[in-house]
């Protein structure tokens, strides 16, 4: 049995769309650098512009423990929050290029529906899904 699937296009965006989308992606990326500021300090011996800050609590074991599980929840949040702010500032430079809502696979609209969803992507369903099928 063969499967005979029927690729259905997805809808450009209009530029009203475009322009909601980029007010949210604007005031996501002002939020995730606050939270990043919180949690980090500027590093100005790597390459890096910020690292994780190891809280200092005290001297006793129980403190020395809390530091650790702090610094490491510190560390993961700082990684998921880099990287949502890598994505966020993908697709303002996708909206500033004309390029945005357009797959970077197949060329074809993403879709009104999946962008307002997940702004951030830059593959529509049907090409993401092969990529993930794939792996």
């Amino acid at each position: 049995m063969t499967e005979n699937k029927q690729i259905i296009a997805a809808e450009p965006l209009d530029q009203e769309t475009i322009d909601k989308i980029k007010d949210g992606l604007l005031v996501r990326r002002q939020q995730i650098k606050e939270e990043l500021k919180k949690i980090t300090t500027a590093d100005n011996k790597n390459d890096e512009p910020v690292k994780a800050k190891f809280p200092n609590y005290g001297n006793e074991s129980d403190d020395n423990a809390l530091e650790i599980s702090d610094y490491t929840t510190n560390l993961a949040t700082e990684k998921i929050l880099q990287s949502a702010l890598q994505d966020i500032e993908s697709s303002l430079k996708r909206i500033e290029a004309k390029t945005y809502g357009i797959c970077k696979y197949c060329g074809r609209p993403i879709g009104k529906q999946r962008m307002l969803a997940r702004p951030s992507a830059s593959a529509c369903v049907e090409c993401k899904t092969k990529l993930q099928k794939a792996l």
